[in-house]
């Protein structure tokens, strides 16, 4: 929270800010990304959390304009819009599938494929493989390293 001496206008959220008046509008909620959302996607919204949750232990926030689902790393989040909810899941690999609008590279190991869900029925397999499988991601990233530098010989340096 920060507090100004004199009165300004946000350039986030375009607000009038009085002097003395703490103001941040960073800081938001769930509850704050999904109250204006029509009823269906609501549902579609509940439906995801659910999925999410039940995954295992995580954190669960809301960020900026998206909620983040996280263990060490995001692993999925949603941007909810005004006519569908955008999910982004970050994958090993591009997915197809009729929700799938776009994939792409995010680092060597990762892809971010960006699904738009209209209704909460759209929250069913392969979906839900894609959200258990980018959970687990982490751990098999993990477990393919170590096994790398395992086999991995290690280089002799010459001696001067």
């Amino acid at each position: 929270m920060v507090t100004f001496a004199t009165a300004w206008e946000c350039h986030h959220c375009k607000t009038r800010i009085h002097a003395g008046e703490p103001h941040d509008c960073w800081t938001t909620t769930e509850r704050a990304l999904t109250e204006d959302l029509s009823e269906e996607l609501h549902e579609a919204w509940e439906r995801i959390r659910e999925e999410g949750a039940a995954l295992g232990e995580q954190r669960i926030y809301a960020s900026g304009t998206c909620i983040m689902f996280s263990r060490k790393s995001c692993y999925f989040f949603v941007r909810p819009k005004r006519s569908f909810l955008e999910v982004c899941i970050f994958l090993d690999r591009a997915v197809k599938g009729p929700q799938v609008r776009r994939a792409e590279r995010k680092s060597k190991a990762k892809v971010v494929n960006i699904l738009q869900i209209r209704h909460r029925d759209e929250v069913e397999k392969p979906v839900t493989d894609w959200l258990r499988e980018a959970y687990e991601l982490p751990d098999k990233l993990a477990a393919t390293k170590s096994h790398e530098s395992r086999r991995r010989p290690a280089v002799k340096r010459k001696r001067r």
